[in-house]
């Protein structure tokens, strides 16, 4: 049937369609793996403290999920935390006192002098060790889900922090035992620059976690190593005993040994927050500035470094 111009809606009276946008205004979002790189280096750091702020939520969330895993699936709990340098601090004082072990003159008890070693020491090695297996870890979760990285490497130096902090009450324990038979503990402005002087060490072990951990996602051997070679430098590291003085004639072997303490910034940033803890000032100020500058620009520089390359981590682990 066909209408006649009088039965035709009158076009006035037809509703009105919405103005599309020219397709030359449309704004086309393209994920590409290296994207920072095209926004700039200059605003790497900006996205990656954005980055770090807008997933903080997710940070503690993975941190919680491995303090409650770790201590509920273990016997002993907590007393892990304490264990290893109890036998570890036990082993040495029984063998100075035996005489198999020179740890050197010093005015401080011994089991305080090591067990702040320690203490500071296993900051630095648990922290990396779990740092550099975060990423294997979390495999599952790296694979499906899309998210920041850097928060599963964060999150797992978390609970070496905690360990940190569980150490330091068995150390306020035994600074209250030996000040009760005499031993009278510094107490000054360097009790508070302890602290800050750590900030240098957490920074190398964070910056150290974020290589290891992608050298890790590819090569698995690196997590195996690990253990031995921070034995190693534990034996390396003047962390249980004083650095000897060289005698006018010592050998070979013994200068090399002092060389290789002198460039190991691991011995300025250990022994350096002892020194003001125990005796309010650094006895090598020098090499500890030295070593914090190193160790800052080995952060920055694994930051950056982990930051372009995350986005490829998916593929690898």
């Amino acid at each position: 049937m066909l209408l006649t111009p009088s039965r035709v809606a009158n076009p006035k009276d037809r509703p009105k369609r919405p103005k599309l946008a020219p397709l030359t205004s449309t704004r086309v979002a393209t994920y590409l793996p290296d994207n920072s790189l095209r926004h700039g280096y200059m605003s790497l750091f900006s996205d990656i403290a954005r980055e770090l702020l807008e997933n903080r939520w997710l940070t503690f969330q993975l941190f919680k999920r491995d303090m409650f895993a770790f201590y509920k699936q273990s016997l002993l709990g907590v007393f892990w935390v304490v264990f290893v340098p109890l036998v570890t601090v036990g082993t040495f004082v029984m063998l100075r006192g035996s005489g198999v072990v020179a740890a050197g003159e010093m005015t401080t008890p011994y089991p305080i002098y090591a067990g702040v070693g320690v203490a500071i020491w296993q900051l630095f090695s648990q922290g990396l060790v779990s740092g550099a297996n975060s990423l294997v870890s979390g495999g599952e979760m790296i694979t499906r889900i899309n998210f920041s990285k850097k928060s599963l490497i964060i999150a797992s130096l978390g609970r070496t922090v905690v360990s940190f902090l569980v150490v330091v009450l068995l150390l306020v324990g035994l600074f209250v035992h030996f000040s009760l038979q005499g031993f009278q503990p510094y107490f000054g402005i360097g009790s508070v620059l302890f602290v800050v002087s750590l900030l240098p060490l957490v920074l190398l072990t964070v910056g150290l976690s974020f290589v290891l951990a992608l050298l890790n996602g590819i090569v698995r051997d690196i997590g195996t190593m690990l253990s031995m070679v921070l034995t190693l430098l534990l034996l390396l590291t003047p962390v249980l005993y004083e650095r000897p003085a060289l005698a006018p004639d010592a050998g070979t072997l013994p200068r090399m040994l002092d060389t290789v303490t002198g460039l190991n910034p691991l011995y300025y940033l250990v022994v350096g927050p002892r020194d003001l803890l125990l005796q309010g000032q650094l006895s090598d100020p020098r090499g500890f500035f030295i070593a914090s500058a190193v160790a800052t620009v080995t952060f920055l520089i694994a930051l950056v470094g982990f930051h372009l390359t995350e986005t490829r981590i998916a593929e690898r682990i």
